[in-house]
């Protein structure tokens, strides 16, 4: 059953890499957040071999496996270089497992802490994050998955925390994991409850309470984090009730916001669901990198 995370759990900053320019905006974010919050960094990528390479089905030659291998093992050594330089303290692995990229993500998501991947690649990461392989990775990723959106190099320094609410056993799982950050990174909360999502026509009838609607929504976003300030209370909170549809109300919090945190569906998805259309958006279209957040399997 799937059970709430408390908190980031024990483990290793995992980042993806293929030597495109999402995958080193990913790595230095993933870099200055293992700095952050004294984990061990670990830098993987997928080699996978082409069938087809030459078209049809006859297999690539050894020269160009080794040729592939070789780039990956660059492509690591690079990253390497790369975080020593920017941030010294932080410890660093390296691997290159023979596995797809999804598959072997999801693999060491079962060990880390964090996932970070980019918006976009090539070789095993080509379209990452267009269309079901973004989905797929971060629904099924056993650890929340940042996917590094957004202009600039490295984590901001400027800006909120935003994490979208809704009252859901998942979204209580995102509470915890954007408290847990928010207070690594020193920097304040926004969490926001839009509590009209007219996207769903029987709640046409409960926005016509006005008030009364406002306040019970008042309670949801009360309830949702009850406790937290307590555990966290260097974490500054501002708390948002708003009408509107909830990727709008979120979408529009990221400008300007250093991490936008959600889970990865909410009360207004179908059962069994394991993203939601609301994540779907935030994924591909926040102006800051994204946080998606599932509940720990127990």
């Amino acid at each position: 059953m799937d059970t709430e995370t408390p908190a980031l759990r024990d483990g290793p900053v995992v980042v993806g890499t293929d030597g495109s320019d999402g995958a080193t905006r990913a790595l230095d974010w993933a870099a200055d957040l293992a700095a952050a919050s004294n984990r061990p960094l670990r830098i993987v990528h997928a080699f996978t071999y082409v069938q087809g390479f030459y078209g049809g089905d006859l297999p690539a030659s050894p020269e160009v496996y080794r040729a592939m291998e070789d780039e990956g093992r660059k492509f690591l050594e690079d990253a390497r270089s790369r975080v020593t330089a920017r941030a010294p303290e932080v410890d660093v692995e390296t691997d290159m497992p023979l596995q797809g990229s999804v598959p072997m993500l999801v693999d060491e998501s079962e060990r880390a802490s964090v996932l970070v991947v980019g918006t976009s690649g090539r070789g095993g990461f080509t379209g990452m994050l267009v269309g079901s392989t973004s989905v797929s990775l971060t629904a099924h990723a056993q650890c929340p998955v940042v996917v590094v959106r957004g202009a600039g190099t490295g984590m901001a320094r400027e800006g909120p925390v935003v994490v979208g609410v809704d009252g859901s056993g998942v979204s209580t799982a995102a509470v915890n994991a954007a408290f847990s950050v928010t207070s690594l990174l020193g920097a304040p909360l926004v969490a926001v409850h839009a509590w009209a999502d007219v996207e769903y026509e029987w709640r046409l009838a409960e926005m016509a309470e006005g008030a009364s609607q406002e306040q019970s929504e008042q309670v949801v976003l009360s309830e949702a984090l009850a406790g937290m300030p307590e555990r966290y209370p260097d974490v500054r909170v501002e708390r948002v009730v708003v009408p509107g549809k909830p990727r709008q109300q979120l979408l529009e919090r990221a400008q300007g916001a250093r991490l936008l945190v959600a889970g990865s569906r909410g009360r207004g998805g179908f059962r069994g669901m394991l993203l939601g259309s609301t994540s779907q958006t935030l994924i591909h279209h926040a102006a800051c990198p994204v946080m998606i957040v599932r509940p720990r399997r127990g």
